[in-house]
């Protein structure tokens, strides 16, 4: 399928991207619209563009705005099931809106390649055969910004995050390898944009450094007002809050800080090297993280279709599991609960001429498998 930025705007205006009758259908699910829209633009964009550079011409993606609400998103995951006929949903942002989707589609023999939540749940006791996350287990990133924190020699963190399943995964991952105590720990509002209690009890904390998870908007209000408030505690954190599509609104506040990431556009192999230049020349922005995700997801996707079909869900289940594609991160391959094994890096945000980016300056975790496999049941 070969897809122009021209033509793939409108058929997404349609409700599809794709022109002839295909043979596989992709339901995308993800969040268009409102505080998130940024991030399932990103993996939206990223998807269709690695089907626009592959030879396929038998593969729809029919993509819908969930508008980040849990009841949407379930009435969307019904009616691609069970009118459209769909062989793999994917696109899911939010944890919350993925655990109301990912069991009863599952249950029902859908394939979902997750480009990006990966809540607990489903790594552990939840995990499913035909479930597949291609981004990370929730609390990975998190665990390495810990991991990174004993390293910097922070002992007395204040920590916080949303009131909801990754935010509970983020401070959990955290916890997880960081060796200090804790000055606080707080969780806030899903989607809050005013932090002025929150940075009132950090100043008062007698904290030496803050790991905050605020992902989307929420992460630009708060690092806005933390640079406003003159406390000049260290902060740090996963690349949610500080990936390419937030820098550019955050600003200066945000050089400097230093954030955990499996992805990051100077990794240095030809696979991802390509994918930022295509990226950029194709949407006149430099790719995020979430990008990056789609991306790969779709490769996933193609790279099992070159081996079997859906409907043949056993050869389809062990084709995705062989994870034979070209990855952005470089080797890539699912651990026994389907989540990846992967390195988390450590970047730094730094300006490039007019542009605010990250660049990487270490790796926190090598080969790294989520907590939950053991869980398991596969």
């Amino acid at each position: 399928m070969k897809v122009g930025y021209l033509a793939l705007a409108a058929a997404l205006a349609a409700g599809t991207a794709g022109t002839a009758a295909a043979e596989v259908k992709v339901g995308m699910i993800t969040t268009l619209s409102g505080g998130g829209a940024g991030l399932g633009i990103d993996v939206r964009d990223g998807f269709l563009l690695a089907l626009a550079q592959s030879d396929r011409d038998d593969i729809e993606v029919i993509v819908e705005d969930d508008q980040r609400k849990p009841d949407i998103a379930v009435q969307l995951a019904d009616r691609m099931i069970q009118a459209e006929d769909v062989d793999v949903l994917t696109g899911i942002i939010w944890s919350n809106l993925a655990m109301a989707v990912v069991p009863s589609a599952t249950a029902q023999g859908v394939f979902y390649l997750s480009p990006n939540a990966g809540p607990s749940q489903l790594a552990g006791a939840g995990c499913h055969p035909n479930y597949f996350n291609v981004a990370w287990q929730n609390d990975n990133l998190h665990e390495a910004a810990g991991a990174y924190a004993n390293s910097a020699g922070y002992t007395n963190s204040f920590i916080l995050a949303p009131n909801y399943p990754a935010g509970r995964d983020a401070l959990t991952g955290y916890k997880r390898f960081y060796q200090g105590d804790l000055a606080g720990e707080l969780y806030t509002q899903l989607g809050q944009t005013d932090y002025a209690a929150e940075i009132a009890q950090i100043r008062a904390s007698g904290a030496d450094s803050v790991f905050f998870f605020l992902p989307g908007g929420m992460g630009i209000s708060f690092l806005k007002q933390y640079a406003d408030s003159g406390v000049d505690i260290p902060v740090l954190g996963p690349a949610f809050s500080f990936d390419q599509g937030i820098l550019q609104a955050v600003g200066d506040a945000a050089l400097g800080v230093v954030n955990t990431s499996q992805w990051s556009k100077d990794i240095d192999n030809p696979v991802n090297a390509a994918f930022v230049e295509s990226f950029e020349a194709e949407y006149g922005r430099l790719p995020s993280l979430y990008a990056s995700q789609g991306f790969d997801t779709a490769n996933l996707l193609i790279s099992a279709l070159e081996v079997a079909d859906p409907s043949d869900p056993d050869a389809f289940r062990a084709a995705l599991e062989a994870a034979d594609f070209d990855s952005t991160r470089g080797d890539f391959a699912f651990g026994p609960n389907h989540h990846p094994i992967q390195d988390i890096y450590v970047r730094e945000v730094v300006r490039e001429g007019d542009v605010l980016t990250n660049r990487i300056i270490g790796v926190a975790l090598e080969d790294h498998q989520d907590a939950y496999a053991a869980e398991c049941g596969m």
